[in-house]
């Protein structure tokens, strides 16, 4: 019996560890074969900052993932966030040896890997080189050079630069927890594969994936990546405001703004109140739900205005980079009630939810389509990608390989045979040899009548 393919997303996020398993059904669907879930001890706002309470974590949500769907895990893809996160443009260009051959991909990765070598800061990394537009010989708009002709070839590049500590810090995690790293890829860059659709990506859209630690920015333009920002709040600011404008607990924080919270305070009369039970022998507290959201309302506002800020730097006021197709809302923090109206409020953009059931086959659980797991997602559909990837890389060696070997074979032949034989077998050779260029030559024709 063939053995099933599958991958796997690991998602570090700050409130939770998500480990997903899944593979690509015959409808180019992704089918879940398992999930598990921990709660997150070792990380503060994206950052890995207790390496032995993140193992732990890992180690938890990996087994409970092989338990659920009885395979076992090897190598993950990780998504990486935190404040530490920055994006730069830049452009490169090469020179090409011979401008009479076609450009192809191995011309676009020794450019991508040019701009790799960039000198960052002390201690910086680059995490992802992600192309734009390219120039071919000083023509430009250019969105696949492979195919065409030209000597000098040059791009406008989207790189992602974060530190090498916290980038080696998620490694060390990950081995520690006996998994293998296949790769790192940036959350909201997950998050988009999950949620956003290519006519969104298209016309132009921001993504907003507000988590329990950082709050994810990453605008789309004409089908490519435009700017990519971490802003270092999420929910778990909002719980923090709670537990400290209402005198409470964390645990009953948190429930308070999932199960009571709204980021519109108007909605609530000023006689709504619920109780939460004391601490140890003391009496019931009562709060206010308006004061609840007033205080929901305070910090969500700061939140959205510093994104819109960077939605402004991208250039959202010109005519030419109008995102129209407006924000997309994803995370655990996209829950909260009435947040899409607030949104709308105050940046006067088209939003909708996003959840990443558009790429999930039919009969998957309908907790995975909750926008809590957009990243995890996202980072699955990564892997299935990066798998692909390698099938193809190994099949193109194969075939290399089978060839070289039939080429040997057939000298081998040829020398065991005597010498007038010999002639024989390349006269045949050459006459099958001209029959096919006769043939290829009345195609070629046949091809240049019908233009």
């Amino acid at each position: 019996m063939e053995q099933t393919k599958y991958s796997v997303g690991l998602d570090i996020g700050t409130t939770k560890i998500v480990a997903i398993i899944g593979k690509e059904n015959e409808y180019g669907k992704i089918e879940i074969l398992g999930i598990g879930k921990s709660k997150s001890l070792g990380v503060h706002r994206g950052v890995v900052n207790n390496i032995t309470q993140t193992i732990k974590s890992i180690q938890q949500a990996v087994e409970e993932a092989e338990a659920n769907s009885g395979l076992k895990i090897g190598s993950v893809v990780v998504g990486i966030a935190g404040q530490h996160i920055r994006s730069l443009q830049h452009s490169d260009y090469i020179t090409r040896k011979d401008s009479e051959e076609v450009i192809n991909e191995e011309d676009l990765d020794i450019l991508i890997n040019q701009v790799h070598k960039l000198i960052m800061l002390p201690g910086e990394e680059i995490i992802h080189v992600l192309p734009q537009e390219y120039k071919v010989d000083g023509q430009g708009e250019i969105r696949e050079p492979i195919g065409m002709y030209g000597g000098r070839l040059e791009a406008n590049f989207h790189v992602v630069v974060g530190q090498v500590v916290s980038i080696k810090n998620v490694g060390r995690c990950i081995k520690s927890a006996g998994l293998d790293l296949g790769n790192i890829t940036l959350e909201p860059l997950a998050s988009s594969d999950a949620v956003l659709s290519q006519e969104e990506k298209e016309a132009g859209v921001a993504l907003i994936d507000i988590g329990g630690g950082t709050t994810d920015l990453a605008i789309f333009k004409d089908g490519i990546i435009r700017h990519t920002a971490v802003i270092p709040f999420g929910g778990g600011v909002i719980t923090e405001d709670i537990k400290e404008g209402c005198s409470i607990i964390e645990k009953q924080a948190e429930l308070l703004k999932t199960r009571f919270g709204s980021a519109w305070p108007g909605e609530n009369r000023d006689n709504e109140i619920v109780s939460i039970p004391g601490l140890r022998g003391r009496e019931p507290k009562e709060i206010s739900l308006k004061n609840l959201s007033k205080i929901i309302h305070a910090r969500v506002v700061e939140i959205i205005e510093q994104v819109y800020v960077e939605i402004k730097n991208y250039g959202h006021e010109e005519q030419k980079k109008k995102l129209i197709a407006g924000i997309v809302l994803t995370g655990g923090g996209s829950q909260l009630k009435h947040l899409k109206q607030l949104v709308e409020y105050i940046t006067g953009m088209d939003t909708r939810i996003g959840y990443p059931n558009e790429h999930l086959a039919g009969d998957s659980d309908e907790e995975v389509a909750s926008p809590l797991y957009a990243t995890a997602v996202g980072l699955l559909m990564n892997a299935i990608k990066n798998e692909k990837k390698l099938q193809n890389i190994k099949k193109k060696s194969q075939v290399s390989e089978e060839f070289l070997q039939t080429e040997q074979e057939e000298v081998e032949a040829f020398a065991g045979v005597e010498e007038d034989e010999f002639e024989n077998k390349n006269r045949m050779y050459k006459e099958r040899k001209s029959v096919f260029d006769k043939w290829s030559e009345k195609l070629k024709e046949f091809l240049d009548n019908a233009e």
